[in-house]
This record gives structure tokens, sequence and C-alpha cells, in this order.
């Protein structure tokens, strides 16, 4: 009972950020997600539905480096995103965090895109 009050209000929290959060050609939306044994993220364009860039842990750059979802690893993925960003001519994105706050890992990764250039 109280894991599936817990997975409604994650559900709450996520829809609300989904809200305020919507990716353009100019202006796409960057998610990020940390499961317990690795960190994805991605860049959409969501007037299309199409996802632009992709870098997670299990692909074949990081895969060797042994990335944990911690903030040292959210942190090397968030500057290889920035890179990846950079190659496919995106400055500019909006953040979409999901349920999880603007703290920790998320902050981390964040800075890490805002050092490669990034602005949002």
């Amino acid at each position: 009972m109280k894991f599936q009050q817990k997975k409604v209000l994650e559900q709450k929290r996520r829809w609300r950020v989904r809200r305020k959060v919507n990716g353009t050609a100019e202006r796409p939306r960057l998610s990020i997600s940390f499961s317990n044994k690795h960190v994805y993220a991605q860049c959409i364009d969501d007037v299309l539905g199409k996802t632009l860039v992709a870098v997670c842990t299990t692909s074949k750059e990081l895969k060797a480096e042994k990335v944990l979802p911690n903030v040292d690893g959210a942190k090397l993925v968030g500057e290889k995103m920035g890179g990846k960003l950079k190659e496919a001519g995106i400055g500019a994105i909006v953040l979409d965090r999901g349920s999880r706050r603007y703290h920790g890992c998320v902050k981390a990764f964040a800075d890490a895109l805002r050092s490669t250039g990034i602005n949002f």
C-alpha cells in the first residue's frame, strides 16, 4: 500500500514538471533518468516526437569506464552529453528532471552541461 502511494506521488511530480517543460526544434527537452545501475539522458524534440541525441552509461563509449549513477557518474554523463549536443549543433535546451529534485546528481549533471557551454 505504501509503495503504491509513493509511486502515485512520484507520477504526480513527473506530470507537474512535464506540464511546464516542452521541447521544440530550437530548444529541445533534455530528459535525465537515473536507475539503480545506470544514468540515461536524451534530447527530445516534442514537436516531431524524435530523439535527437542520447547518452547512457550502457553505451559503448561509457561502458568501459564503469560509470555509476552517483554524482561523479552524473558529471561524466553530463560532459559527454554536452559534447554530443555541440556536435549536433544544439546550444540551448530545456531540462526535464522528471520526478527528481534539482539536487545532488541532477545538479551535478546540469553543472557539467553548463561547463560545456549549453544554455538552459
